[in-house]
């Protein structure tokens, strides 16, 4: 990742911008989890998302600022159940995000989490999105459509620009209101 990285300043300049976006919401049952399976799980949820704000903060620090965008999900807000190793990973995005915010605020990094609901990727629609489930879900939120990867990405587009400058240590729900 480091390399990648170094590559990516050698030919894009130094990152002002960074959005953590790589998961895996696998199910699984909490009866099965390994401590090998929970240790790969974190590691793909979470440790990345740590180590990549280490590989580009010092280029942001000497740049005078930048923004550094973690994703979430709303999954465990909600309670929901069948991925426990997930959910925990993904609850400690929000950890993650307000002391990197407090540890940055002085070099003016905001750090912010996209908490999305279940958004309708390809992958959702392939692996779990029932018609029952998809109408279970839409009872719960506030607003009736399903959420499109674009929902999520223009929260990120705002959280990366200027506009959102004075946004930082928060939680930013794209989740159509679900209770």
């Amino acid at each position: 990742m480091r390399a990648g990285f170094a590559t990516l300043k050698q030919d894009l300049g130094p990152a002002t911008v960074l959005v953590n976006n790589a998961a895996r919401d696998d199910r699984h049952e909490w009866a099965d989890v390994t401590p090998e399976y929970w240790d790969e799980r974190q590691a793909t949820n979470l440790r990345h998302m740590f180590f990549a704000i280490q590989a580009v903060a010092p280029d942001m620090i000497a740049a005078g600022g930048g923004s550094i965008v973690n994703m979430g999900s709303n999954s465990w807000w909600e309670a929901g159940g069948g991925f426990p190793s997930y959910a925990t990973a993904k609850a400690a995005v929000h950890g993650l995000t307000r002391t990197m915010a407090r540890d940055f605020g002085d070099h003016r990094i905001r750090v912010n989490t996209v908490v999305p609901g279940w958004i309708m990727t390809e992958r959702q629609k392939t692996l779990w999105a029932t018609p029952e489930g998809l109408e279970g879900h839409r009872k719960r939120q506030c607003l009736p459509d399903l959420i499109e990867p674009v929902y999520v990405a223009r929260m990120v587009v705002f959280l990366a620009s200027d506009d959102a400058a004075m946004c930082s240590a928060n939680n930013y729900m794209v989740e159509a209101g679900s209770i």
